[in-house]
């Protein structure tokens, strides 16, 4: 069996097709048999967060996480307060979307400073006053390690060990990690890191994309998609099946290229190459995804579902 067999269904993050409304996502969605998608909280605000929930459960869309809370390195008291309500609305939000996990990336180093454990400390010191907060209504928070080089500017938490260490005084249910792909390909410890968060239980959420070169000005929009760069997604798929991880597995894109297209058709793509990527078995060749992808294409040109599609 497949790796992928042993995994949960595919989920696309909104932004691997920014360029779509919330109502044409779910349109999309529907035409494709998807069920999953993973919101970000900028246009789901804009949409109206009691909006987008009620649109959600009118096409039956399980919402697989929501991005994304954290930013809880600054220093100055003032700014400390104003991030740690940002995230007890970040949790609230996650609550009424009907998702589980709020993914959390921590924040860099504030301007001037250049103590990086002195920054891990302050997320450590967040995460006491927010897990319990997030339990209470039924939310995880999954914190996500980024690249190295993101440390400075966006998250101080640059591997899984890391982030393992940062939950580890938390009860499982309240503080766990994302297994991002993108982020942990280069670690060589990753393998280790993936199975203790999978006897913790702290295995919150499972994420793919690309690692494609030469990078962007600015890296944020580098992540390429699944199949064009040096990640092997068969690696890291059995390895979180080995771990018991059975949420569903998000593709999360930040490409300029993609966005430059039609979304559906990039939602096309982007789930033909989920199921190519993570249909090689455990041994032997990767015949196994075949049929899959052809399903895949007949159902973009066939459509699916008998409700009617939101507007």
């Amino acid at each position: 069996m497949s790796a992928r067999g042993r995994l949960g269904p595919f989920s696309v993050n909104q932004m691997t097709v920014k360029q779509l409304s919330l109502p044409e996502l779910v349109r999309s969605c529907r035409t494709l048999g998807v069920e999953h998608v993973g919101l970000w909280r900028e246009p789901v605000r804009e949409y109206g967060v009691e909006a987008a929930a009620a649109l959600m459960r009118e096409n039956a869309l399980g919402v697989s996480t929501l991005c994304r809370g954290g930013f809880l390195t600054a220093a100055e008291p003032a700014a400390r307060r104003e991030a740690l309500a940002d995230n007890r609305r970040a949790i609230e939000e996650a609550a009424t979307l009907g998702t589980d996990t709020l993914v959390l990336v921590s924040g860099g180093l504030p301007q001037g400073d250049r103590d990086l454990p002195g920054a891990r400390a302050r997320v450590a010191e967040a995460l006491a006053e927010l897990g319990p907060y997030a339990e209470g209504h039924g939310v995880r928070l999954a914190i996500e390690p980024l690249h190295p080089m993101y440390a400075a500017d966006r998250c101080v938490v640059s591997t899984l060990e890391q982030a393992l260490d940062l939950a580890a005084p938390f009860p499982s249910h309240q503080v766990g990690v994302v297994v991002d792909t993108y982020h942990l390909w280069w670690d060589d410890r990753a393998a280790e890191g993936i199975a203790r968060a999978g006897r913790e239980g702290r295995l919150h959420s499972f994420q793919l994309a690309d690692w494609v070169t030469p990078l962007p000005r600015g890296v944020m929009t580098g992540r390429g998609q699944l199949g064009d760069g040096s990640v092997d997604f068969g690696w890291f798929a059995e390895r979180v099946a080995r771990a018991g991880c059975i949420g569903p597995v998000e593709v999360e894109l930040f490409n300029e290229q993609l966005w430059a297209r039609d979304g559906h058709e990039v939602l096309t793509e982007t789930l033909q190459r989920w199921h190519g990527v993570l249909a090689v078995p455990a041994s032997g060749p990767a015949e196994a995804g075949a049929a899959d992808v052809a399903d895949v294409a007949d159902v973009a040109a066939g459509g699916s579902g008998s409700a009617p599609l939101p507007r």
